[in-house]
């Protein structure tokens, strides 16, 4: 509460003195760039007289302030951090910059050079919402001519300094025209990123990603997976699930593995003596002097006696003897 009041009671001391609290400086542009050809951009080139001016001269600022307009073209597939490094040198190559950005079609791409992985829209605006764009043209030209710069008033094109050609396209350098004429400006390329190193990462750790992809619920058949190779990724996704719990644990379990091994070992060792002392009693018991034999064949007579038992002794037909009395001889 005390600090607040503190705070608020500065405030107040500067309002009191007319001094206002100093602004928070913007550290990022609010909307994106504006399209090439819309009553925005039209507005924007109707507001300056424009006329030719060399690199020296630009060096030190048309008379009338008015913006220098470079221009940098390119297809910005996956939009990566070399893109938006050399838009930022293409920005701060000269002093009151106004960048334009020539992205080209799909149709084009894919005829001079090849299919890209993100659509033109995607293309565009990707290269919109980069901060140092100012204006983007869809559909560029491949090769900047003399009259695409006098249509959209640029003074200087950026790009790297490397020889660019285009297989199919008799030219060593789109750019050499530009270069002769002094209107361009030499950006710097960041080494070890390109969209083609991009795609060869995506190749390279092609299992990885289909993984990634089916565990967040995409369908094998939208990545064009067979039903064998979604059934091997997701076993060995499984394992790997496995491999990284055991992993997070590893002392506790190295340490609860120990004590089941010192456990298990100890059973087995009492169970080992207690199996040497069963035998020993059994042979003391049933050992060499026939005890047990024997009485697996007393067992067998027995059983056998209750399953058939002896006959009864035969009786002879006539009636036995008569027993002679004296008593009765005596009276007669």
């Amino acid at each position: 509460m005390s600090v607040k009041r503190k705070r608020s009671s500065l405030n107040e001391t500067e309002a009191s003195e007319g001094e206002l609290p100093a602004k928070m400086p913007c550290t990022s542009c609010l909307k994106p760039a504006i399209i090439g050809g819309t009553q925005e951009s039209i507005k924007e080139k109707e507001r300056w007289n424009f006329y030719p001016v060399t690199y020296e001269q630009a060096q030190n600022g048309p008379h009338d302030s008015r913006p220098i307009r470079v221009y940098a073209d390119g297809i910005f597939d996956l939009f990566h951090a070399g893109h938006a490094r050399a838009l930022m040198q293409a920005k701060n190559c000269l002093p009151n910059v106004y960048l334009i950005v020539g992205v080209c079609s799909d149709e084009l791409t894919r005829r001079l050079k090849g299919n890209t992985v993100l659509s033109e829209w995607e293309r565009y605006e990707a290269v919109r919402h980069c901060r140092y764009v100012d204006e983007v043209i869809c559909d560029a030209p491949w090769v900047v001519t003399p009259e695409y710069i006098e249509e959209h008033k640029i003074d200087f094109v950026a790009h790297d300094d490397i020889p660019y050609n285009t297989p199919g396209m008799q030219m060593n350098d789109v750019y050499k025209d530009i270069k002769a004429a002094g209107k361009f400006v030499a950006t710097k390329r960041t080494e070890g990123i390109s969209t083609s190193d991009i795609i060869a990462r995506l190749v390279r750790d092609y299992d990885m990603y289909v993984r990634r992809n089916l565990s967040r619920g995409y369908t094998a058949k939208e990545m064009n997976v067979s039903f064998i190779k979604e059934t091997s990724l997701n076993f060995q996704d499984r394992v790997d699930k496995v491999k990284k719990k055991v992993n997070r644990v590893e002392t506790k379990s190295k340490e609860f593995v120990q004590k089941v091994e010192d456990k298990g070992r100890e059973l087995i060792q009492r169970w080992e003596e207690k199996s040497r002392e069963m035998i020993g009693n059994f042979l003391d018991l049933f050992g060499s002097d026939g005890t047990l034999k024997r009485m697996f064949v007393d067992g067998t007579d027995r059983l056998r006696n209750a399953i058939s038992p002896p006959a009864s002794p035969t009786c002879s037909s006539s009636p036995p003897p008569l027993e002679h009395d004296d008593s009765d001889s005596d009276e007669a």
